[in-house]
């Protein structure tokens, strides 16, 4: 009965008609329950969206619960594990906004309220139905440790462009956090205008500074782009494979 189940949720098993259906309710649910966020006024139907899109959402979370050896591969261990895995707290962060307890008419509690903000999690929730998400998450697997090397030059070079900044211009930046903010939008080429160096030697510092910072962004977007190719090659390939042997 487990093994059903499995093979009816887990986006690795489609070909069956459950499992497309299982799909098709599963971002339906999705869609409908982000949707509400685009508007400030809460009607009636939307709220029972949302308590119609909770319980399917909970329901979810509980079958996976009573699969996670089969999704995790971990044996028993797997129960204890899926909770924490990064897909099952994306599932919790998308319940419990809705299923608080607490009594909005105390002051003191409705700082609470934030976690309503979570709701916008359940965007994330596509991501486990998508098979594009499945093809970008193996180029960022496989290039991770060329883009972990880059992310750590672009996160020295904004600190060192910052500090630089920060002592030539000290009439400039209100704190060194104003001086960060600037080295970021400087290395992105954003250029936002509203922290702007007013001496020769700042201008100067601010044209290499987004010289530099081209060159960094290209660096991760070249290999995101080249690992992306790569791996649509290589379901192309299994593909012709597939059709050969058939």
């Amino acid at each position: 009965m487990r093994k059903k189940i499995f093979e009816m949720i887990e986006p690795s098993n489609r070909d069956g008609l459950l499992g497309r259906f299982y799909d098709f309710i599963m971002i339906a649910a999705i869609v409908a329950s982000v949707v509400p966020l685009a508007f400030k006024t809460s009607y009636l139907g939307f709220e029972i969206v949302e308590y119609v899109c909770v319980g399917i959402f909970v329901i979810d979370y509980v079958l996976r619960m009573i699969c996670a050896d089969f999704i995790l591969k971990k044996g028993k261990a797997s129960f204890f594990l899926y909770p924490i895995s990064p897909m099952a707290v994306i599932d919790i962060i998308a319940i419990l906004p809705s299923v608080s307890l607490l009594n909005e008419g105390f002051k003191l509690l409705k700082i609470f309220r934030l976690l309503r903000t979570f709701k916008v999690f359940r965007a994330f929730k596509f991501f486990r139905y998508s098979k594009t998400f499945d093809v970008v998450y193996n180029v960022f697997k496989k290039q991770k440790n060329i883009l972990i090397t880059v992310m750590s030059m672009a996160v020295a070079y904004i600190f060192v462009s910052a500090l630089i900044m920060y002592n030539v211009e000290p009439d400039t930046f209100n704190s060194f956090f104003d001086a960060i903010y600037w080295s970021t939008i400087s290395l992105t080429s954003v250029g936002y205008g509203d922290i702007v160096p007013v001496t020769a030697m700042g201008k100067v510092i601010t044209m290499l500074s987004s010289v530099l910072g081209i060159a960094i962004i290209a660096l991760p977007s070249g290999v995101i782009t080249a690992g992306y190719l790569a791996e649509i090659t290589k379901l192309e390939d299994e593909d012709d494979d597939d059709h050969k042997y058939k």
